[in-house]
């Protein structure tokens, strides 16, 4: 079975409606993959609370007819992931999401359900876990996880949000100083540093980038490049 997974940076644009902008794109992958229900992993909601966080979420999702049920109100979360028909994991922060992901047992669920064609949504810190591990996210570490192994539904890493900006007067490092950083020590992993308002579709071996702005591609010892949507991202997948 081939992998479906809709990876997306960033879940609302300044000034929109949550989750605006990437809602027909939502929209149109719940009907590819013939979705109807998904099943939801709030745990990155650590400010909100997690049933706030859900009906959040499903106030949204009701608008394109799918319902959603939230792991956190079972028993046993990974039960949750064994009938689900879409697993949607929200951003918030990564660390208490990978956290809790471990301490339930869902990186190895999802993992292998995802492997074998359950199709998989995530923004921001959702995207981030589906990378191979806990390392190019923007998050404070507020919590101690198990494991930085995460997903490893894509073999690159994500930083989502990525800003080239450094702002007037900052004397810290820009977000391509810690990326480089990382590089360092991880010098044969690519990373993507994907902008807001854009998204990665993974379709079996396939990758595509969706949106109007480019994303940077780094790795140790190649040119940092600028890739568009239609380019052929394939070397990311090898």
């Amino acid at each position: 079975m081939e992998m479906n997974l809709l990876l997306i940076s960033n879940s609302t644009n300044a000034g929109e409606a949550y989750l605006g902008w990437p809602r027909a794109h939502m929209k149109a992958f719940f009907e590819e993959m013939h979705v109807d229900e998904v099943t939801f992993v709030p745990y990155a909601g650590v400010s909100m609370g997690y049933d706030v966080y859900a009906k959040r979420v499903a106030d949204v999702l009701a608008e394109m007819n799918v319902r959603l049920v939230s792991v956190h109100t079972f028993d046993k979360p990974a039960d949750a992931i064994a009938k689900a028909q879409c697993v949607l994991v929200g951003g918030g922060n990564t660390f208490h999401l990978v956290y809790e992901m471990h301490r339930h047992g869902l990186m190895q669920a999802i993992r292998e359900r995802v492997q074998n064609g359950l199709p998989y949504m995530g923004w921001s810190a959702g995207s981030n876990v589906a990378c191979p591990g806990l390392f190019t996210t923007n998050d404070m570490p507020i919590i101690q996880p198990a494991s930085f192994e995460t997903l490893k539904l894509v073999p690159f890493q994500i930083n989502p949000h990525y800003l080239d900006a450094h702002p007037q007067g900052h004397g810290g490092e820009t977000r391509e100083d810690r990326i480089k950083e990382f590089m360092v020590v991880q010098p044969d992993t690519y990373i993507v540093g994907l902008r807001e308002a854009t998204m990665l579709r993974v379709k079996g071996r396939t990758l595509s980038l969706i949106g109007e702005r480019p994303m940077r591609v780094f790795r140790h010892g190649l040119e940092t490049k600028e890739y568009q949507a239609g380019q052929d991202l394939s070397f990311l997948m090898a």
